[in-house]
């Protein structure tokens, strides 16, 4: 006879005998595992035997011995091997749609700002939602750096999932890629939002463009609250700091 574990999907499709079945029924007392199989494989045997039940030509007395047959161990195995699978994959849905669920939440402020903005000419930096939420926040920090001359205020405001945060910045001239980093009081670092500043810049007082002239608005999300961020970091992707504005 096949181990107790083996012999759950046997059991479940109520093929063993009397003796097996009261034996199996004694392991399953104290084994979590076959328990866990057998609630997955408990529904198969009505299924089986409905179809057992068929009402139809020759062929389906054909079909109700074929579901009466003993399945070798093998087959057995093999069923239960499957189903586990099935199990671990809905598993995996789950945690995949879980996770994207709490990313759309902290990240929703941002998601709207992008979903809502418009363009202004070519240059297109200024995001009129996001230019708007920054305008309503009543509490904004600023900063200028004096090496790179980049200026930046952040406007924020606390939520039940943090912090969301809208950055003005100007004086910045491009080709660049840059993020927005919220630096916690515990040294933790989140990066909020990214963007690329084209060749002409934003918010660059003598440019010869309106575009160029435009700052940049842009949102971003974080978990942690207000009084838990220590300050802001506008810093290039090769790691050179722009600007720091203390929160």
């Amino acid at each position: 006879m096949p181990s107790e574990h083996e012999t759950v999907g046997a059991y479940a499709l109520g093929i063993l005998d009397d003796a097996e079945a009261t034996a199996f029924e004694a392991h399953l007392a104290g084994c979590e595992w076959c328990a866990q199989q057998l609630d997955e494989l408990a529904g198969m045997e009505p299924m089986l035997a409905a179809l057992a039940d068929l009402p139809g030509s020759g062929s389906t007395p054909a079909i109700g011995d074929s579901l009466s047959a003993r399945p070798s161990p093998r087959i057995v195995e093999k069923l239960v091997d499957e189903v586990a699978e099935k199990r671990a994959q809905k598993r995996r849905r789950s945690f995949y749609m879980i996770a994207a669920a709490a990313a759309l939440i902290i990240a929703g402020p941002l998601a709207a700002i992008a979903a809502n903005s418009g363009s202004s000419g070519g240059g297109g930096q200024v995001t009129a939602s996001a230019q708007t939420t920054f305008s309503a926040m009543a509490e904004k920090k600023s900063a200028t750096d004096p090496t790179s001359h980049a200026s930046a205020t952040v406007g924020m405001e606390q939520k039940d999932w943090g912090t969301q945060a809208v950055l003005e910045l100007k004086n910045v001239k491009g080709p660049l890629k840059c993020s927005l980093v919220a630096v916690a009081k515990n040294g933790q670092r989140v990066t909020m939002s990214s963007w690329s500043v084209p060749d002409w810049g934003y918010g660059i007082p003598d440019a010869k463009t309106d575009d160029a002239k435009k700052p940049l608005y842009i949102g971003g999300a974080t978990a942690f609250k207000p009084n838990e961020i220590d300050h802001f970091e506008i810093v290039t992707f090769d790691g050179k700091k722009l600007v720091q504005v203390n929160a």
